[in-house]
């Protein structure tokens, strides 16, 4: 359910924000620009134009990172980029996908990522240590964000039932509770959207190194 209510809620919002554009744009279509530049530049700074025509799939990685975090801070919302298997799933396909890419583009020559410029004996030590360091890469990817967004949802969880806690003694102590939960709260809103921007900047880094290849 949560993985569609991201989907619904990006359509909605894509549609709200395409729907009868005008040169002056409205608040809608001001907020869906910036955040089509923001991501734009994302893919500009760390691939380059040659990254343009993965723009689209960034795009749309970005929004489902992000829409997915955000639908966790809802009310019996679940939050998907904290189930370690589901962005394990993802950051493999993914990183395998990049690998693929830098094949397609640069063939066997790609290979020589791993192997890098050093006399030959030291190559039977470094090789399986540049292979192990590649593929560490889709263990990281995914820990990072889901370690993260665990982190902040344990936080809310011990936050809110403290505050139950207080409140079933004294109702009083209800208003000075609620705004540092609200404050943490909107804490989660940012992390949300920094683990989207991290999880999105680290993918166009490793696409770079398939796309703009260059050996050790």
């Amino acid at each position: 359910m949560p993985l569609f209510l991201s989907i619904f809620f990006f359509i909605v919002l894509v549609f709200i924000s395409k729907f009868k554009c005008k040169i002056v744009p409205c608040s809608w279509q001001y907020f869906f620009e910036i955040f089509y530049l923001f991501i734009l530049n994302i893919v500009k700074q760390q691939i380059g134009s040659n990254g343009f025509i993965y723009f689209p799939f960034i795009f749309v990685m970005f929004s489902f990172i992000f829409l997915c975090n955000i639908v966790s801070l809802f009310p019996f919302g679940i939050a998907l980029t904290s189930h370690i298997i589901l962005i394990l799933f993802l950051s493999f396909t993914l990183c395998i996908s990049i690998f693929i890419v830098g094949l397609l583009f640069h063939n066997l020559k790609f290979l020589q990522i791993f192997i890098p410029k050093c006399p030959f004996l030291l190559l039977f030590i470094l090789i399986p240590i540049e292979v192990f360091s590649y593929l560490i890469r889709m263990f990281s990817l995914a820990i990072r964000l889901s370690a993260n967004i665990l982190a902040g949802h344990t936080l809310v969880y011990i936050v809110s039932s403290f505050i139950l806690i207080i409140v079933g003694l004294n109702m009083f102590f209800y208003f000075f509770f609620v705004i540092p939960l609200l404050l943490i709260l909107l804490l989660e809103v940012v992390v949300a959207f920094l683990q989207a921007y991290v999880f999105t900047t680290l993918l166009c880094i490793y696409l770079n190194d398939s796309i703009n290849f260059s050996s050790h």
